[in-house]
């Protein structure tokens, strides 16, 4: 193992620093010093591209500018907000933290990575991001960009997950972190490993610390780190029934954790069919109608959708009907729905809309 000297140190943080400053990307949250604002990007950007999370931010930050307006608003309302980003236990954790802080810390975050880290989803990463880059606490972040940049800076063995690795890293991100401008030393960490240190074909000719990494020298900077080893896509199929009554479609809320956890969807059976969705309801629903099949890859999971529209008698109700509820078209947008529950939607919008407009 390598170790720094403390002048090697901080000649690596001056380069970096110095690298930073003159080649950050121009990001709406750089722009602002709200801890709260601050927070709400480094939730988003978990397992999230930049491109993606830009607006988001943007439109979020609009409807709930600060912790105390999170925390009075309905999870609904959050998670309607969250729709399509993915990833929705951040929206319940966020929610759930800004309930705390309200209740605990006055509507203000904590300054400390320690106190941070008592709130619901701050983990050692989001803490530290916090705490650095919002109170300029000298707390060590290691995400996957710096595990990668650090692991080739140090020619760091072993696969993602190892703990002798994962300790290695975050001892060095430790070290790198103390001294001036902590926070946008972890920042320029970070935008290193997403515009120069890449996976794949890194630009090591215009790295701030070429001359410094040690898998450079070896010639194993496309090595390292290992990949990491993918588990296997399980197949989810579901059947999901479209129902319809005087403009307003049938809505079922999946349960608060697991998979879409809050969100809203049309009345579903795993594994089913038409028939299995006709059994749903009480008395059953008449004849059903293949609309047509909806396909998402997940993290784990091929998720296929089978959307059929079933026609209910005039009293039908669903046998489970707790959480479900007739909602009205223009209502959709406003309610948490998956990107998978929309696409299916869009399959049942489409047919009302060709019956409505016969030839067309």
């Amino acid at each position: 193992m390598i170790t720094f000297t403390a002048d090697h140190t901080a000649s690596l943080r001056a380069a970096l620093l110095a690298w930073f400053d003159r080649h950050k990307r121009d990001l709406p949250w750089r722009r602002t010093r709200d801890p709260y604002a601050i927070w709400v990007s480094e939730v988003m950007l978990q397992q999230t591209q930049v491109s993606r999370v830009e607006g988001y931010w943007t439109r979020f930050l609009q409807r709930f500018p600060t912790a105390r307006a999170l925390a009075e608003a309905p999870l609904d309302d959050v998670l309607a907000a969250w729709s399509g980003l993915g990833y929705y236990s951040r929206a319940r954790n966020l929610h759930r933290a800004a309930r705390q802080i309200v209740e605990a810390h006055g509507g203000q975050l904590p300054r400390t990575s320690e106190q941070l880290r008592g709130l619901s989803g701050f983990g050692r990463y989001t803490a530290g991001a916090v705490a650095s880059i919002a109170f300029g606490e000298p707390a060590p972040v290691v995400d996957g960009n710096v595990a990668r940049v650090l692991s080739r800076l140090d020619a760091i063995d072993g696969a993602p997950g190892d703990r002798a690795r994962e300790a290695r890293l975050w001892a060095r991100a430790g070290e790198l972190a103390q001294g001036e401008r902590p926070g946008d030393l972890n920042q320029a960490l970070m935008e290193l490993g997403a515009t120069l240190c890449k996976p794949v074909g890194p630009t090591c000719l215009l790295c701030p610390w070429r001359d410094a990494c040690a898998a450079r020298a070896q010639g194993r900077e496309e090595q390292l780190p290992p990949p990491k080893a993918r588990p296997k896509k399980t197949k989810l199929e579901v059947a999901a029934a479209w129902c319809e009554r005087q403009g307003r479609i049938l809505l079922s809320q999946r349960p608060g954790r697991g998979l879409f956890g809050g969100l809203w969807e049309m009345p579903s059976v795993e594994g089913g069919d038409g028939e299995a969705l006709r059994k749903l309801f009480d008395p059953p629903a008449g004849a059903s109608t293949h609309l047509g099949t909806v396909h998402r890859t997940l993290t784990h999971r091929e998720l296929r959708i089978d959307v059929y529209a079933l026609e209910l008698p005039a009293k039908a109700a669903l046998r489970e009907g707790k959480g479900a509820r007739w909602v009205a078209k223009t209502e959709l947008d406003a309610l948490g729905v998956s990107s998978a529950t929309r696409k299916a939607l869009a399959l049942g919008l489409g047919d009302a809309v060709r019956e409505r407009s016969p030839g067309r």
